[in-house]
């Protein structure tokens, strides 16, 4: 792997660079003026003090340079504002820009003024000419983007201003040997917080490449770097700005080994259509970021929103970035660049070594699984040429090569969890390949590309409108979730079994008091349910906190905060019939409880079934013991059932029962959500 810093040494912080000819003024000798004017002369007529006389000249044409550059407004234009980016402000008038590392700005106010920054960019293409070091660049060639705009728009004088060799830059261009760009989107990654939503990164593919090559080409990546902060730590730091987010390029070849086969997500490439002019200049701003940073935020500024900037600067047209406020989820700035026309050219799945092992095991019976599976044991370690042995000979050479490449990927998902010992996996993973290589020609097919791509699935956001029935008395509800995707949602282009429900606020109004209050506000609520069996071993497990209603033996609901967290085991099939149980722990914080506080712990118990394939059954019982705090116990069986209608569109109807501090409510709910 190499980042930006190997091509593009980090500069130290400096002063900004001097014009005129403060750079180049000759020393002279402190004589009185009758002694000096004969030397002064001389020099003139030789023509040495060009340097001196430069400066003025030189200031002359920078004033006529920023002249025009106002007239023609060139400051306040798309493309400026992309190359610096700006974004307006959301009270106060005016713009901000968003790089946070002072070295970016030439100007003391060029953060906030896009004028005065685009006066001194022009002013300091002027600097005199230098040699370049790992350290130290002109300014044309620092900001090479800005240089090459500027210079299109107001047609640079080269006699006046010079432009100057940039060999690092022309270096690492031709390198790449740039053709065309690839949007990539690694699906989401639930167990860890800085991926549970996905990620993107851009794929620079050269000219000399084809699908078989592409691991080899480059990726550029916009991301932070945690060090060895935990994951709390990393939460908080990341919704809160404190890290430095900077752009990095890598072989793409590594990020499919971290995301593919280290995090097992499946990978979605998006070849885009851009022109070679707006690849140019992409990749000219691509170099003017590499020593820049960006406060990082979980939400809003992160890697699909920084991504999106780069696609703007090539076609400013596009304007991708104003449309997300507040939120941004990589699965969403996907959607954005695909709902371009004609934007994307092809679409590329490769599939993570789970998917493909899991669809390899699918294609095995019952009998050929178990021998996989005791060839993963090593039953048969040691025997020499396995496609000999027995045990494999009763197989036709079809069912045979399943069995072989299957127990092939169990093997490496063994060892990618410590299960085999590395060498001991290497001289079995060979005598696999060897027994497969000597069978007759059989083709192994790829998984295919899901039906429903990521950006075709059912909108992150939702709105719920429902009306329903507790303890007797009816009601109306609205609800309202930001982000993202929960068991029962439409089916497809999201991870099945894993939930993220994202501060979804909840109003009821009450038909009998004629009033409105919240009901709940769940801030972060993730689920992770996965089926083991003899190949995968995955602990589910739930974490959830927020604001929701609870029932005293008083009939009041006050709000409680409430958190909740547990573990447990799956089993079974998402398209058929899944099981679970799990252990959770409840804390209940109000000042309405008594002692402030309800410390519970209890089993949940669920069943998940597809009677078609659009209708989802959710059955689930749990209980609550609460030991500590105000005592009591919670119970509650409920039955739901989603019924989705087209991708965007679902009806969900909701029963069951709860008995909370003493007594039991009948409850019932039917609800439209709508996805955008």
């Amino acid at each position: 792997m190499f980042f930006w810093a190997d091509q593009v040494s980090r500069q130290p912080r400096r002063k900004r660079i001097r014009r005129g000819g403060k750079h180049c003024q000759p020393p002279v000798l402190r004589l009185p003026f009758v002694f000096r004017l004969p030397s002064i002369l001389l020099l003139f007529c030789l023509g040495l003090p060009a340097c001196v006389l430069a400066a003025p000249d030189a200031d002359a044409y920078a004033d006529r340079l920023v002249e025009r550059a106002h007239a023609l407004g060139l400051s306040q234009s798309r493309q400026w504002h992309a190359l610096m980016h700006y974004r307006r402000n959301w009270i106060l008038p005016g713009v901000t820009g968003q790089a946070d590392d002072p070295a970016f700005y030439l100007a003391r106010r060029g953060k906030t003024d896009p004028r005065a920054e685009l006066d001194a960019t022009l002013r300091a293409f002027f600097a005199p000419a230098l040699q370049e070091t790992a350290d130290v660049q002109h300014p044309q060639c620092r900001f090479v983007a800005r240089y090459q705009w500027l210079k299109e728009a107001l047609d640079f004088d080269p006699a006046r201003l010079p432009e100057q060799p940039c060999p690092r830059f022309s270096a690492w261009r031709e390198a790449l040997q740039a053709t065309e760009l690839t949007l990539v989107f690694p699906s989401a990654y639930i167990n860890n917080p800085s991926s549970m939503f996905g990620h993107t990164l851009l794929r620079v593919d050269g000219s000399d490449q084809n699908e078989r090559t592409r691991l080899l080409a480059y990726a550029i990546n916009y991301a932070v770097n945690p060090g060895g902060d935990g994951q709390v730590k990393f939460i908080f730091k990341s919704m809160t700005g404190f890290y430095p987010g900077e752009f990095s390029i890598a072989p793409y070849y590594v990020k499919v080994k971290e995301y593919s086969d280290l995090e097992n997500r499946d990978i979605w490439e998006y070849r885009l259509d851009f022109t070679p002019g707006e690849i140019e200049r992409l990749l000219r701003h691509a170099w003017e970021l590499g020593e820049t940073w960006f406060d990082y935020y979980f939400f809003d500024e992160n890697c699909a929103y920084h991504l999106l900037s780069l696609f703007e600067v090539a076609r400013p047209g596009l304007e991708l970035s104003t449309r997300f406020r507040g939120w941004v989820i990589p699965v969403d700035t996907v959607r954005a660049m695909a709902g371009q026309p004609g934007m994307v050219k092809e679409v590329v799945y490769r599939p993570a070594g789970n998917t493909r092992l899991r669809e390899r095991l699918d294609e095995l019976s019952g009998d050929e699984r178990a021998l996989v599976r005791r060839i993963v044991d090593g039953a048969y370690a040691g025997q020499g040429e396995v496609a000999a042995e027995d045990w494999l000979d009763d197989l036709p050479p079809a069912r045979r090569a399943l069995v072989l490449d299957g127990a092939y990927m169990a093997l490496r998902h063994d060892t990618g969890r410590g299960r085999v010992a590395t060498d001991e996996s290497a001289r079995r993973s060979r005598e696999l390949l060897l027994a497969l290589s000597r069978l007759p020609e059989v083709t192994l097919a790829d998984p295919a590309m899901p039906a429903i791509r990521p950006e075709q699935a059912h909108g992150t956001r939702r709105l719920a409108l429902g009306a329903g029935r507790e303890a007797g008395r009816d009601y109306l509800q609205l609800s309202l979730r930001p982000a993202y995707n929960d068991l029962l949602d439409p089916p497809g282009g999201y991870a099945e079994g894993a939930q993220i429900n994202f501060l979804d606020l909840g109003f009821r109004h009450d038909t009998r008091s004629d009033r409105t209050r919240l009901e709940h506000v769940h801030v972060i609520d993730v689920l992770s349910i996965a089926p083991r069996d003899a190949f995968f071993r995955p602990v589910s497990w739930r974490l959830g906190t927020g604001f929701v209603r609870k029932r005293l033996a008083d009939g009041r609901r006050p709000m409680v905060w409430r958190s909740e967290a547990g573990a447990g085991l799956a089993a079974g099939r998402w398209e058929r019939l899944l099981g679970y149980v799990m252990i959770e722990g409840t804390l209940d914080v109000s000042g309405r409880l008594e002692h402030g506080h309800a410390i519970g712990l209890g089993p949940k118990a669920g069943l998940h079934l597809r009677p078609h394939p659009q209708w989802k059954v959710h059955l689930y019982a749990r209980a609550q013991e609460f030991r500590a705090g105000m005592r009591h116990h919670e119970r509650e069986v409920a039955l739901e059932q989603s019924l989705a209608l087209g991708m965007n569109h679902a009806l969900r109807l909701s029963l069951g029962e709860r008995h909370d501090a003493g007594s039991g409510k009948a409850f019932a709910q039917f609800a439209w959500h709508v996805y955008f």
